[in-house]
């Protein structure tokens, strides 16, 4: 019999209220009424649900932890339904779902399923908008999450991309300051020197000549090492100080200009002239050192935003695929350095632009070269390759790990799965990868034996240049 207070409840729900009494009255008499407790544990993620739930009072809320600790997705309450839904294909839920205020549900097996569709067409609809709906905002939130967690990755790679040009801009002008107080100092020993007008153009254009064309930078440490040698051993042998040594050392004089020098002044006046110019080259290569730490730090922020593609809307545009790769392995170099990888990457030349946004396939492309990175050893390989094939842009990206088992190669591209160590990985970049590349007419496969994975991008070539 039919408990009529059920069926007068489920009526009096405003979110119900489209549904024929006939049909509510048929859901009172296949479902069970179930007393839950706030607090209470309704479903664990990834366990397969059974039922249909109908919420008659409380409310009850899924937390999805997707690598940044568990966040509420979604909150139901009086009158809401949710669980399995008639055509829904869901094998487990993406979170936990917890009981947040004491409810009472109604709740119904899924073996009644098939007589629902044929005898409740009204709440059948229903709940096809009910899961089309629930599929729209959990893939938004699965977006959501793996844009956080790949900024999280490029924040950390640009952490460390930045640290080592930041400090050299750093070290190298806190050097600057002092060099520019001794340049003082030795422009008033010069001065104090006597030497001619004449006497003091040459050691300008001597001095100029030495000072713009730095060698420390095209030399080995070795190398570096044995010409400042030289140098000493020069100043040694005219009875000058060695400590300009390392200064004169970074500049292009060679021992010929320095003996034209010792041949041009008094001796008297040698040591303020090799003062003056070993002043001059410190400055000179402080100032190179300060103008490539900062163009290094300008690069990695151009870099960025054209990764991130900052402020643009998500359209298809024709995606410069070579300089997506090259702002990806920019990004996530440190990473690569760290494992003693070796990155190649091979760009067919006169390569198409693809169709697509910018931004989402660098995303694709982090995923794909981030996880390579992880599958490799220490020391290992990867090989990045974009090509044209007839009207499409492929682009793969070869590791020599240990390769995917047959058995688990199918359920890569699956939510959630994952066979990182747990808080290592999401299960889901895989997954949005392929969903963000189909987004495009685009389509993303791999291939795989031990020694060689393959992940393959096929996109639309552009039309236009």
């Amino acid at each position: 019999m039919t408990d009529v207070s059920l069926v007068d409840r489920l009526a009096a729900q405003p979110k119900l209220a489209a549904i024929p009494r006939a049909e509510l009255e048929w859901l009172v008499a296949h479902g069970e009424l179930e007393r839950r407790e706030a607090g209470e544990v309704v479903s664990r993620r990834g366990e397969r649900i059974e039922k249909l739930w109908i919420l008659l009072s409380g409310s009850m809320v899924i937390r999805v932890d997707r690598g940044l600790g568990p966040r509420q997705v979604m909150r139901w309450e009086a009158g809401d339904v949710s669980g399995m839904l008639p055509y829904s294909r869901m094998k487990g839920p993406p979170g936990d779902n917890y009981i947040e205020d004491p409810a009472d549900v109604l709740v119904l097996h899924e073996s009644n399923f098939p007589e629902l569709v044929h005898l409740c067409p009204v709440f059948a609809a229903h709940t096809v908008h009910l899961m089309l709906d629930r599929a729209r905002r959990f893939n938004t939130s699965d977006l959501q999450d793996e844009k956080m967690i790949s900024l999280g990755r490029l924040a950390a790679g640009l952490a460390h991309e930045l640290n080592n040009p930041a400090s050299a801009a750093v070290r190298s002008a806190k050097l600057l300051r002092a060099a520019l107080k001794d340049a003082e100092a030795a422009t008033r020993a010069l001065g104090a020197a006597g030497l001619s007008a004449e006497e003091l153009a040459d050691l300008e254009q001597l001095r100029t000549d030495c000072a713009t064309a730095p060698t420390g930078a095209v030399l080995s440490a070795l190398e570096r090492a044995d010409r400042e040698d030289e140098i000493s051993d020069w100043l040694d042998r005219h009875d000058q100080d060695s400590e300009h040594a390392a200064a004169i050392a970074d500049s292009s004089a060679s021992l010929a200009a320095l003996d034209r020098i010792a041949t041009a002044v008094p001796a008297e006046a040698l040591g303020a002239v090799l003062g003056w110019i070993a002043s001059s080259c410190a400055i000179e290569s402080l100032t190179d050192d300060v103008e490539r730490a900062s163009t290094r730090i300008h690069d990695l922020v151009a870099a960025v935003k054209r990764f991130t593609r900052m402020d643009q809307r998500v359209e298809s545009e024709a995606v410069d695929v070579e300089e997506g790769l090259r702002d990806t392995l920019k990004v996530i170099g440190s990473k690569a350095r760290e494992k003693r990888a070796k990155v190649t990457l091979e760009i067919e030349p006169g390569l198409p632009r693809a169709c697509g946004a910018g931004g989402e396939l660098n995303q694709v492309w982090l995923n794909l070269v981030d996880n390579a990175l992880d599958a490799i050893a220490e020391g290992g390989t990867i090989a990045i390759q974009a090509r044209s094939e007839l009207d499409r842009v492929v682009v793969s990206v070869i590791d020599d790990g240990p390769g995917i088992p047959e058995e688990i190669r199918a359920r890569v591209f699956d939510a959630f799965f994952t066979t990182k160590p747990p808080g290592q990985g999401t299960g889901l970049g895989l997954e949005i990868s392929r969903r963000l590349v189909r987004r495009w007419d685009g389509d993303i496969t791999v291939e795989s034996r031990p020694g060689r994975t393959e992940f393959s991008v096929d996109l639309v070539a552009s039309k236009s240049t």
